[in-house]
């Protein structure tokens, strides 16, 4: 089953009066593209996720976000209650030394001295928040790739009905290809015909009809463009990773139909060109976003 390489997923953890967000998402590229975002706090772990996610993904282009939500107990700046009581002796003494009047508002005067509400203590990670964040990392990226897999049946049964249309097409060829001989030989014989006062050779005429219509005839862009059909399908039943492999296919697929185009002077039978690249066409576009 061939997996598409759109998709999305995200998850949410607690830890520590925490809440861990992780989002993930990805588009179609033609390697691994990815970008991270990543909180601070987890920024030592990120060749771990960088590598956790090439493995898991392995091709797309990747955006991936890691923040974190306080709680309002944790998210409050502390009051350095030591801090304070320095300051509020220093602007004591100073007063009494210089009769300098105290403030009115000792609250307002003293909150807005430097590191009275600053934060000293420094986060570090510890294993058992590691744990929690790489469990909400995984289910993440667990959904995206559930994602991919919904995506990737869709398109699967999309190709899957486009490679029967062009089979189909390719079958209804066949009566205008058998009548087409004699078409192309009554044509010739009748505009030699209509020349006044030419004589020709009817056995050379034979041969050259018959040397004529072997440049016409598709039998091996047929039979290649039908194998082309049948390499399609089995690669798609391979499993995910076969996205460049189809591309490749559907292009051979391309010549073929091409080539039987060019070959094709009968106007029903370039219709049914016509039907079979549109059909094509509709493949390539999308194989561009099976991983």
């Amino acid at each position: 089953m061939i997996q598409s390489m759109t998709g999305y997923g995200k998850s949410t953890a607690v830890v520590k009066g925490k809440k861990i967000h992780v989002e993930v998402k990805s588009l179609n590229s033609k390697a691994l593209d990815l970008s991270t975002r990543i909180v601070p706090l987890y920024r030592e772990k990120e060749m771990e996720i960088r590598s956790f996610i090439g493995k898991a993904l392995e091709r797309g282009k990747v955006d991936f976000t890691l923040w974190t939500e306080k709680d309002d107990t944790q998210a409050a700046t502390p009051i350095n209650g030591a801090i304070l009581d320095n300051y509020y002796q220093q602007i004591k003494h100073i007063s009494e030394e210089r009769n300098i009047p105290l403030p009115q508002d000792w609250f307002a005067t003293l909150l807005k001295l430097p590191d009275v509400m600053t934060r000293t203590e420094a986060e570090e990670l510890d294993e058992e928040e590691w744990a929690v964040v790489r469990a909400a990392i995984e289910e993440a990226i667990g959904q995206l790739v559930a994602f991919r897999q919904q995506e990737g049946a869709a398109l699967q049964k999309k190709f899957t009905e486009k490679i029967q249309n062009i089979g189909q097409l390719l079958k209804s060829i066949e009566p205008y290809e058998q009548s087409r001989t004699e078409r192309i030989r009554q044509r010739l014989i009748e505009a030699l015909e209509a020349i006044p006062g030419v004589d020709y050779d009817k056995n050379r005429l034979e041969q050259e009809m018959i040397y004529y219509i072997e440049k016409l005839d598709i039998s091996e862009e047929k039979q290649r463009l039908a194998n082309h059909l049948k390499y399609f399908m089995e690669t798609m039943e391979n499993g995910h990773g076969q996205g460049k492999k189809l591309g490749f296919i559907a292009q051979e697929m391309g010549r073929e139909i091409n080539t039987t185009g060019s070959k094709s002077n009968l106007a029903e039978m370039q219709n049914i060109v016509v039907k079979m690249k549109d059909e094509l066409e509709q493949i390539k576009e999308q194989v561009l976003n099976v991983m």
